[in-house]
């Protein structure tokens, strides 16, 4: 200490300087402030001088008061300044415009499938529609029953997620954890130039190339047949859950992994008993978004797999798809009003339920079994 300090040993009261209250002369206790100071600190504790606050820390909620209560001994309200601005909220009010946009637009398709359904079902029952086994529309519109379509749409799915789920996780789990950096960096951005390829080159490639080489293996197979069209889509949807899936793994937390290697597990242990369950949501949410996408696919089923309404599920016979049914509707064969062509939007009707499901499905899986970390 220097003698220019002000607060020297020697400074320090003595007993004789001392009052009764342990106060020296012209000191001020902290309760002999005016009440009104007081009441205001108590209806405030922000308000006032910084100095009364001392210095220990705030508490979650404190801070929270502190940063939100203007004028505040941290500073000016920003934040309110900023959200404030018109700027701001023109960006708000345009953001939120988006948002409002896509709700309506999904509400004014089921509007329309619901409203153009009726017309059709006030001609042909739902009881028929929803039990009978054939579906002669556009032959002599005797038959009206979903079930021909739905078989060869349910065929073409089972067939394109036996092809896309393994593959694509197989993928995922080697691009997340055994391939190099350098490697990954390659990979990845291939395989996803398979979701940038048009769906009619794909169903030419499965009629032209794909068919005449099952035609070698397969006897008696078609040359419009669902198995090689079905092969095709979950080539298409491959990347789908190859990304997703991957991204899932990646956003397990390292330490999960680090835990099992620190117990001796082996690679192949920390992936299928560590990683694959802990993005078990994500994955399971990619495989049912990939079936979405196979049974939504119009243009390699319109090529490749005929359209001849069937119920079966013979992978070499010629099938027709609902949404193939609905593209040949459009083609402007059936007259409009007539049964024809209402039957496209009760046909598109079942097909919005459809996927509608399985997203709700995806949804209620990830809920169900997201892990919070």
């Amino acid at each position: 200490m220097t003698p220019d300090d002000p607060t020297l040993p020697n400074d320090a009261p003595g007993p004789d300087d001392l009052g009764p209250d342990g106060l020296r002369a012209g000191d001020l206790r902290a309760d002999a402030r005016p009440d009104t100071a007081r009441a205001q600190e108590a209806a405030d504790p922000f308000s006032g001088d910084a100095s009364a606050l001392g210095p220990g820390p705030l508490s979650a909620s404190g801070r929270a008061t502190a940063l939100l209560t203007a004028p505040s001994i941290y500073g000016p309200d920003l934040r309110q300044n900023v959200f404030r601005s018109p700027r701001e909220r023109a960006i708000g009010l345009l953001l939120g415009a988006c948002a409002v946009a896509t709700i309506f637009t999904t509400v004014g398709i089921a509007a329309v499938l619901v409203v153009e359904s009726f017309k059709f079902f006030a001609e042909i029952s739902p009881l028929r529609f929803l039990t009978d086994t054939a579906w002669t529309a556009q032959i002599d519109g005797q038959h009206w029953g979903i079930w021909p379509l739905f078989s060869g749409t349910l065929l073409i799915t089972l067939i394109a997620g036996v092809v896309a789920i393994p593959l694509g996780l197989a993928a995922a789990v080697y691009m997340a954890e055994y391939a190099p950096s350098r490697v990954r960096r390659w990979l990845k951005p291939t395989l996803e130039l398979l979701a940038g390829v048009p769906t009619i080159v794909f169903g030419f490639f499965a009629l032209t190339t794909v068919t005449p080489l099952l035609q070698k293996i397969v006897p008696g197979l078609q040359v419009y047949n669902a198995l090689s069209a079905g092969l095709v889509v979950g080539l298409m949807v491959l990347p789908m859950v190859a990304s997703l899936s991957e991204d899932a793994l990646r956003a397990v937390p390292a330490a999960l992994a680090e835990g099992a290697y620190a117990l001796g597990a082996t690679k192949i242990e920390v992936v299928g008993k560590v990683m694959l369950p802990a993005a078990l949501s994500g994955i399971v949410a990619s495989f049912i978004l990939a079936l979405s996408r196979a049974i939504g696919e119009t243009m390699i089923v319109v090529v490749a797999a005929g359209s001849q309404p069937r119920l079966t599920l013979d992978p070499t016979a010629s099938v027709q798809t609902m949404t193939a049914y609905i593209a040949q509707v459009t083609q402007g064969d059936a007259p409009q009003g007539t049964p024809e062509f209402q039957s496209l939007f009760a046909v598109g009707l079942a097909l919005f339920l459809l996927t509608l499901a399985l997203n709700v499905l995806a949804n209620s899986i990830i809920r169900r079994y997201k892990e919070a970390y």
